[in-house]
This record gives C-alpha cells, sequence and structure tokens, in this order.
C-alpha cells in the first residue's frame, strides 16, 4: 500500500481573494509603454500608477480611501518630457518617490499627504547623469537616500539623493540593464543584462565578484536576492519557454533548480515577501498570480497555487508588509491593472479562525527608517534593515516626511534663479560629512535637524553662511538690488507712454470736435431749424495736452505744435 505524505507548511491553504469593485480604482489610463515593467508602485500610504499622458511622461498617485472611478481631469505628477518607464516609493519615507523617464532625467517627487490637488510639476530634485533612457529605478534597503538608477546606456549610477550627486558609476555592462536587486543588508548587487548574463557586483566599486549564464533565451530575465543569499531568476529557454531558477552566489553557473513553466511570452516579474519566503510570479499579459515557498528542503522551491483572473494584467504592485492587515491574517496584497484601466486589489490570506495576533505569520518585518547614512554606506558601512513588530497594528516611526536637497555652494550657483524666486530655504555648511562626485565637500539633510526652513550652520572658518535657493546671501543681496533697478527703470518707461498717449488722444479729440464745428453746409443751422442745439464746445482742461518734451501741444487758436502727428496721419 503506497500512500502521498504532503508537505506541512502553514502557507499550503493561503488564498486570493479580489475585492468588490466599488473599493478598487477604476478608469486609470495605464500606459502602452512596451518598456518591461510593472508599471506600479504601493505604500501604506499612496497607490501610484503610470498613465499615458500627452506631450510628456506622467503618473498618477492616489490616496488608498480615494477608491472608485477615478475623474479623467485628475491631478498628475507630470514633469517629465518623455513617458515614465519606471518609478518606486522610498522605502524610508512613504511621502517621497522617484521615477525614471525616456527623458534620461530622473526625478524624486515630495507627494504632500492626502495627495495632489493640482497637477506637481515641480521636483525635489533632477539627477542628471544618463545618456539615454533611465527604465531602473531602485532604492537601498538601509542607507539613506541611496538610489539606483540604470538606463539604456548600459551604465548604473548609485545617487546620494540628499545631495543630488552620484556615489558610484558602474560600467560592466555591454547592453542593456533588465533588472538590479540589492541584498539584504545593501552590501552587493545582482543584476540581469541582454548579453542573458547574471552579475553580482561591489555597489561600491563596480567590481563584478561572479558571472554567468542566467536563461538561454534572447527575451528580457529578472533576478532578486532572497533574505538569505540565494539568488531566484525567471528567464525563457531557447524555444523561448518561460522558466524560473534559484541559484547559489558562488555557483551563479549551476542552478539549484531550474524549472519550465509554459509558453507565454510575457515577462514574469518576482515579487518577494522576506517575512514568509514566499515569491509571487507575476506576467505581463498573464490572468494568473503563482506563488511558491522557498524552503531548505527539496526541491527547496515549492509551487502553492494560483490566483486566476478573466482577464490579462498590464500592471501590478505588491504592498508591503507594513500595509496588510493583520486581523485579517492577510499576507499579501496586489494592486493588479487590466488593459480596460480596473485596478484590482487582490488579498492574499491565511485561512485561520483566530482573532488573535498570529506570531509565526508576521515575524518582525522592514520599518520606514534607514539603518545608516549614505556617508556612512559609500564609505564601507553595512547594516541590516531595521525592523518593527506589527502587533497592534502598524504604526509610523518616522519623525518627518520632508525630503530636503543640500548642496554645496559652486561657481553653478552664481546663476540667476528661475522665474518664480526660490522655492525653499536649506542650510548648507563649509564642512563635509561626506564626497561628491568630483572631490567636493556635500552635506545631507532628510528633514532632521536643520528641517526645511532657512537656517544657519557654522563653517569650517568659524563664520556663518546662509544659502537661499542655492545662492549666498552676499548673491542674493546683489541680485534682488539690480531686479529692484530694473524694475524702476520699467515703470519709468510705463509712465512715460502712459503721458504720451493721453497726449496724443487729447490731441485727435480737439482736432476731431474742431473739424465738427468748421463744417461747412450750414449743420449747425440745420440742427437749429428742427430744435436740437449744437454740441457744446468740450470743457478746457486745467492742464492743456503736452508733447512728449513736456510742452503744450496746441494753442489757444487750435493751432498745434511739437506734435508727433502730421495731418496726414490725422
Amino acid at each position: 500500500m503506497s500512500f502521498r505524505v504532503v508537505r506541512s507548511s502553514k502557507f499550503r491553504h493561503v488564498f486570493g481573494q479580489a475585492l468588490k469593485r466599488e473599493q478598487c480604482y477604476d478608469n486609470i489610463r495605464v500606459s502602452k509603454s512596451s518598456w518591461d515593467s510593472t508599471f506600479c508602485a504601493v505604500n501604506p500610504k499612496f497607490l501610484a500608477i503610470i498613465v499615458e499622458s500627452a506631450g510628456g511622461g506622467a503618473f498618477i498617485v492616489l490616496p488608498h480611501n480615494k477608491v472608485g472611478r477615478i475623474a479623467a481631469d485628475h491631478a498628475l505628477v507630470g514633469g517629465h518630457k518623455g513617458p515614465v518607464l519606471d518609478i518606486a516609493w522610498c522605502p524610508h519615507n512613504d511621502n517621497v518617490i522617484a521615477s525614471g523617464s525616456e527623458d534620461c532625467v530622473v526625478k524624486v517627487w515630495q507627494i504632500p499627504d492626502g495627495g495632489l490637488s493640482r497637477t506637481l510639476t515641480e521636483p525635489v530634485v533632477d539627477l542628471v547623469y544618463h545618456q539615454r533612457r533611465v527604465g531602473l529605478v531602485l532604492w537601498h534597503p538601509s542607507a539613506l537616500n541611496v538610489l539606483l538608477t540604470a538606463g539604456s546606456d548600459n551604465l548604473i549610477v548609485v545617487w546620494n539623493v540628499g545631495t543630488g550627486e552620484v556615489l558610484v558609476r558602474i560600467d560592466c555592462h555591454p547592453d542593456t540593464i533588465y533588472s538590479a536587486c540589492w541584498n539584504w543588508d545593501g552590501s552587493q548587487l545582482v543584476t540581469t543584462c541582454k548579453d542573458k548574463k547574471i552579475r553580482i557586483l561591489n555597489p561600491r566599486n563596480g567590481e563584478v565578484l561572479n558571472e554567468a549564464l542566467a536563461h538561454e533565451g534572447s527575451k528580457a530575465t529578472r533576478a532578486i536576492f532572497l533574505r538569505h543569499g540565494l539568488i531566484f531568476t525567471t528567464g525563457f529557454n531557447r524555444s523561448s519557454e518561460r522558466q524560473y531558477s534559484l541559484r547559489a552566489p558562488d555557483a551563479l553557473g549551476d542552478p539549484i533548480v531550474m524549472v519550465d513553466l509554459d509558453t507565454s511570452n510575457g515577462v514574469m516579474f518576482p515579487l518577494y515577501d522576506p517575512d514568509t519566503n514566499l515569491i509571487y510570479l507575476c506576467g505581463k499579459g498573464d490572468s494568473v498570480i503563482r506563488y511558491f515557498e522557498v524552503t531548505p528542503e527539496h526541491p527547496y522551491v515549492h509551487y502553492i497555487s494560483q490566483f486566476q483572473t478573466p482577464d490579462s494584467q498590464r500592471a501590478i504592485g505588491m504592498m508591503p508588509k507594513r500595509g496588510c492587515d493583520v486581523s485579517t491574517c492577510e499576507v499579501a496584497r496586489f494592486y493588479r491593472l487590466n488593459n480596460g484601466g480596473l485596478c484590482q486589489v487582490i488579498s492574499m490570506t491565511v485561512p485561520r479562525k483566530s482573532e488573535l495576533f498570529q506570531e509565526d505569520l508576521y515575524p518582525d518585518t522592514l520599518a520606514d527608517e534607514a539603518s545608516i547614512s549614505a556617508e556612512d554606506w559609500i564609505s564601507g558601512s553595512d547594516a541590516d534593515p531595521q525592523l518593527i513588530s506589527l502587533k497592534g497594528g502598524y504604526v509610523s516611526q518616522a519623525q518627518s516626511t520632508t525630503l530636503t536637497v543640500t548642496k554645496k555652494s559652486n561657481v553653478l550657483d552664481k546663476m540667476a534663479p528661475k522665474s518664480g524666486g526660490p522655492k525653499s530655504l536649506s542650510a548648507s555648511t563649509g564642512g563635509s560629512a561626506g564626497a561628491s562626485a568630483n572631490g567636493s565637500p556635500v552635506t545631507v539633510n532628510n528633514g532632521t535637524g536643520a528641517g526645511g526652513g532657512g537656517s544657519t550652520s557654522p563653517a569650517n572658518n568659524g563664520t556663518q553662511q546662509i544659502m537661499i535657493g542655492g545662492v549666498s546671501e552676499q548673491q542674493f543681496g546683489e541680485l534682488r538690488t539690480k531686479f529692484e533697478e530694473e524694475f524702476r527703470k520699467l515703470k519709468a518707461i510705463i509712465v512715460k507712454h502712459e503721458n504720451r498717449i493721453r497726449s496724443l488722444e487729447a490731441t485727435v479729440k480737439a482736432m476731431t470736435d474742431r473739424g465738427l464745428t468748421e463744417l461747412d453746409g450750414g449743420l449747425a443751422p440745420a440742427a437749429a431749424s428742427v430744435g436740437t442745439s449744437p454740441s457744446p464746445a468740450p470743457a478746457p482742461s486745467s492742464l492743456p495736452p503736452t508733447s512728449d518734451d513736456g510742452t503744450p501741444a496746441a494753442d489757444g487758436g487750435g493751432h498745434y505744435r511739437n506734435s508727433t502727428l502730421e495731418p496726414d496721419e490725422v
């Protein structure tokens, strides 16, 4: 007698359930770009979706309570000149989001609490370095304000967003970069490239630690670091069949597991939950979400089940564990968009009868606080991400939601500010907490210390320097004086032309009245014969009309002197 032993797992009965249509988001014009991206990003405060936009690129940001049909003229984030390709929320500030676009620029935005009331076009900072479109933006998991971007120029650039400076430039890829992912503490980076290779890099100097062939197919591949160091990849074989693999970092060329899935041609996006070791596979154009559990036992990647929908998906985003509902044993939540404009909310739940907090389902999860600064990270320090307990519900520990970008004054800061005046005041010190790409000292301030307002800080020489919109106090005073002088001259010109116009109008009126009184043909008697009195002469003005040089334009006899109008012109 033979029998089958069922694997024991608390996630074996995880099931997905879609919320009702009135609890979802409708009428969203999701982007039709052919770039392989999820087009969606979610955090506990907002839902962001890349949308179609005429005349440039844009994405929509919605608070979670704004469900139902979205108005066609809803406010957007629309500062890009080309289509937006990728967006990512900052893990340490739920109000900050980064976007990469075909216009080669990466922009970092500050979203106010409650969402947008009007279209946002002014970013906190523009990150300009790439020469071709930017298709990937990725935040560091534990270092504050460290952002990775990758473009079609085959470059990976690591930024310090707090100063807008480049920290690292990596150019080891010979072709387009498909994906990148930090490991648990951000000390290593795994990338996939169009040359079919997977690489593990040192993100501080760009050194290639290991590389191997990922998948034999020519279509896009993706790779992610798992919490305990293994690497999970998705791609295609030579027959264009989709497959996934599990690899060890020190043996990339020898996969632990390599499994063929199906023959669909949509790129699969692996979405990973480090708390439960569950991996959700969502393919572009698919109508299913498959989920797997990674364990130390053979076959290591265990298929659990799938969530089936009647329509294909265009974009998808995964909520961080901080935003899940622990009272209903929700272990994951997805925001799935179809081609019809509906954003469907899907809740993955473990069935439990008890209403108490389930410790085994909710270990300590990623917090919204950074572990180290950007300067500490680039100098060689590593730290695991901060963790928090979800018992009693998630409560944000962040002290500030304002991103302040501070740069050291340089020769470019002497340029006149853009029209509209300075947007904000920020502190800048003469000292250095880190080094920029060109070796000049920079200072980081992210909502603490100086805050978002103007302030002073001691410089190395013992003096105080106030920076206003990137311009020193002395330069700002000189510019203000210069603008006031220009305004005074402009006002004088306007007054002079106003007097000239009044003089010409009075001249024309006097000549017109005189012509009427001297008409030949008995106009006045004719008017008198029918009982109509002739029009009275205009009352003399207290000040006679003047010409441009200030002299009277006409004498008492109706003869006009120094007039700029010739009789023919009148």
